[in-house]
C-alpha cells in the first residue's frame, strides 16, 4: 500500500511538472452546483445595486451601465471598473487585489505564475467557480499567440480567470464581495464587449517601462497598452 501511495504521488508531481497548471486549475472552474449566469444575477442584483448606488450616482447613472472597461495594474494590485458614456471613461469602483503571484512582465508559458500583460476581452462568466464567481479572460490573445509562435513556446498557458476569495496561481483575485459586483456589472455589459486591460503599472501615473530580460518585445507590448490607457 505505501509503495502505490508514492508511486500515485510521484505521478501526479509529474504531470503537475509536464502539464503545469491547466491540468489542475481548470477543476476548480468547474461546476460546484447547478447556478447559472441568470440565477447568480438573479440573486445579487438587488444588494450589488444597493451597495453601487452612490458610484452609479457619481457618473450620472441611476441603473447599471450596458458598456464597461476593466483595466488591471499589476504593481499597484488593484484593478478599476469603467463606465462608458458618449465614447468617454468614467472610473466606477476600483478593487484591490487580494492576492498576486509572479512578477512584472507578460505571461509566457504554463505554470510560470504570471498574470498575463496585454490588452484582452472577457470570454464568458462562470457562476460556479471553486473561488465563489470567475470570469474568463481571454489570454492567450492574437498577440501573445504570435510571439510565441516566433519564438518557438507553444504552451502558453490558459485558464485566466478574475475571480473571488484570495488564493491565486497566475489569476487576478478581488475577493467575494468585489467578484459579485463586477460580474453583475459584467453580465450586464458582456453583450457589448468587455475590454479587460492588464497592465505591469499604470502608466498614466508613471510612464517609466519596467526592465524586462525575458523577452525583447517588452517595449511594443506596452507601447501598445499605454496607447490603449490614453484613447481610453
Amino acid at each position: 500500500m505505501k509503495n502505490i501511495f508514492i508511486i500515485v504521488l510521484i505521478f501526479l508531481i509529474l504531470v503537475y511538472l509536464i502539464k503545469g497548471r491547466s491540468f489542475f486549475a481548470p477543476a476548480s472552474n468547474k461546476i460546484k452546483s447547478k447556478e447559472t449566469v441568470s440565477s447568480i444575477t438573479e440573486k445579487l442584483q438587488t444588494k450589488v445595486l444597493e451597495r453601487l448606488k452612490s458610484d452609479l450616482t457619481n457618473v450620472g447613472l441611476n441603473s447599471l451601465p450596458d458598456k464597461i472597461a476593466i483595466y488591471a495594474f499589476k504593481e499597484e494590485q488593484v484593478l478599476e471598473v469603467y463606465v462608458k458614456q458618449c465614447n468617454k471613461l468614467h472610473k466606477l469602483k476600483s478593487y484591490k487585489f487580494t492576492n498576486f503571484s509572479g512578477d512584472l512582465g507578460p505571461k509566457l508559458k504554463e505554470g510560470d505564475k504570471q498574470i498575463p500583460e496585454g490588452i484582452y476581452q472577457l470570454d464568458y462568466l462562470n457562476p460556479n467557480s471553486a473561488y465563489h464567481l470567475s470570469m474568463k479572460v481571454n489570454y492567450p490573445n492574437a498577440f501573445d499567440q504570435a510571439k510565441g509562435k516566433i519564438e518557438g513556446r507553444d504552451n502558453l498557458g490558459s485558464d485566466i480567470f478574475i475571480h473571488g476569495k484570495n488564493e491565486t496561481i497566475g489569476c487576478i483575485p478581488i475577493g467575494d464581495e468585489a467578484i459579485e459586483e463586477l460580474f453583475v456589472l459584467s453580465k450586464n455589459a458582456l453583450s457589448h464587449g468587455i475590454d479587460v486591460v492588464i497592465s505591469p503599472r499604470d502608466f498614466r501615473t508613471n510612464p517609466d517601462e519596467p526592465e524586462i530580460t525575458s523577452v525583447n518585445w517588452s517595449d511594443e507590448l506596452y507601447q501598445n497598452i499605454k496607447l490603449k490607457l490614453k484613447h481610453s
